[in-house]
């Protein structure tokens, strides 16, 4: 028998910090661990004794580049609990806030995260002097989304003006309108970036893994909707604490999530595989273009799935625009009690839980945060258990690469996780 051993101390490209460990015995797997060893945080603990009014704004910090989705699912955590009701206008400008989000995180992952590995370059850097313009068009369709996100929410990271009930300050006709027609202009980009990614070669590797999203029957689910899966699961995302389990597998700091005992996966490829028809007109279009045929088992068509999402998420911001007409100031009042809320919001890359209790003042007793990268971790461990054995062949080199295609694959955020990649296989 024939021991054989890689170890890469850094990998690029991901958010935080992790090992994978493989041992094989005859070329086959043995045990597999992705240990996330990125230090815990926190976060739930530094809530608890703080008032209501903090927790937005302190959950935005578990994320640079999903803040918004941290503060919409901590606001509707509170509100659940407060049982307070908001106006359409806020709904809508949330959605444009969320989508927002949504424009500037794909296009990072298509633009600079993926497209390197499959079009075989080290980074974007190096891949911008063969393709300049596609690099200087994820520039500017990232600064559309980081500029909306700032429109609506007062700046682009960690925004300040969402709060209980509303928004403290709202964004004005004429600079909607702006924003309107650059993401007019916008969707021509959108379509090119689908093109694209309908021309990468991406691995033939599909398995039957459960897709769990949010959904709703009258539009894309974002920030509301019925938790459903594709085997059977259909609830109130209010009631995920019962079906949905979160277990510490050492020396891994990130949690293992398991529905019915079993792994799932979250993000783009599972909201598309659950949500297709609800996609807009030219989001389907765009999935046409990258010739993947959803519902997909092929983790690596997340991909595809983004760029659907991607121009979804432009077109229904025009809609939303337009729905909106002039912003008016608005007074949503509430009362604060004792009892415990719980909310889930699609984040860019899945579902984000947070469940909050309060005792009569506002402030935490208890407090419930599971980002979709500690969704997503065992699914990533079953899927490389069928990964890897088809790529024993390959050298050293190439197949710790095909390791990190696959990982980078989930956009990870191991920082959110633990509240990347060193590789090491013995054969």
């Amino acid at each position: 028998m024939t021991n054989r051993s890689i170890k890469v101390d850094y990998i690029s490209r991901l958010e935080g910090e992790a090992a994978l460990d493989v041992n094989l015995v005859n070329g086959t797997i043995e045990s597999l661990k992705l240990n996330v060893f990125e230090p815990p945080r926190f976060f739930q603990n530094f809530l608890v004794g703080r008032k209501y009014r903090e927790l937005p704004d302190i959950t935005a910090r578990i994320c640079g580049i999903c803040p918004v989705s941290y503060q919409m699912t901590s606001i509707n955590a509170i509100e659940h609990a407060f049982d307070v009701e908001v106006s359409e206008q806020t709904r809508l400008l949330r959605k444009l806030f969320a989508l927002s989000q949504f424009i500037q995180s794909h296009v990072l992952h298509v633009f600079m995260l993926a497209a390197p590995d499959f079009l075989g370059y080290e980074s974007v850097i190096s891949m911008a002097e063969d393709f300049p313009d596609e690099v200087k068009l994820a520039l500017d369709l990232k600064r559309l989304g980081n500029d909306i996100t700032a429109l609506i929410g007062g700046r682009e990271v960690h925004p300040v003006t969402p709060r209980v009930g509303g928004f403290s300050d709202l964004p004005s006709q004429e600079a909607l309108k702006q924003a309107a027609e650059r993401l007019e202009a916008a969707l021509e980009g959108g379509m090119a970036a689908a093109k694209l990614v309908g021309g990468l070669s991406v691995p033939d590797m599909s398995w039957d893994f459960t897709s769990v999203a949010l959904s709703d029957k009258k539009e894309y689910a974002v920030n509301g909707g019925r938790l459903v899966s594709d085997n059977g699961l259909d609830i109130d995302p209010a009631d995920y604490r019962e079906f949905l389990h979160e277990a510490h597998v050492s020396p891994s700091h990130a949690l293992h999530s398991s529905l019915s005992g079993n792994s799932f996966l979250v993000g783009p490829l599972a909201r598309v595989n659950l949500n297709f028809d609800r996609l807009s007109g030219k989001a389907k279009e765009a999935a046409a273009l990258t010739g993947v045929s959803f519902p997909s088992k092929n983790p690596f068509h997340s991909v595809d799935a983004r760029v659907a999402e991607l121009v979804h998420s432009i077109e229904e911001s025009l809609e939303i625009i337009d729905a909106l007409g002039k912003p008016v100031p608005e007074k949503n009042g509430y009362i604060v009690r004792p009892g415990c809320g719980a909310a889930i919001t699609e984040a860019p890359r899945g579902i984000l839980s947070h469940s909050y209790c309060f005792n009569e003042l506002g402030v935490v007793e208890e407090a419930d945060i599971v980002a979709p990268t500690s969704r997503n971790v065992k699914n990533m461990e079953e899927g490389l258990r069928r990964f890897i054995p088809e790529h024993l062949d390959l050298s050293d080199e190439e197949l710790t690469l095909k390791c990190e295609m696959y990982i980078r694959n989930y956009d990870p955020c191991f920082s959110c996780s633990v509240h990347f990649l060193k590789l090491r296989i013995n054969r």
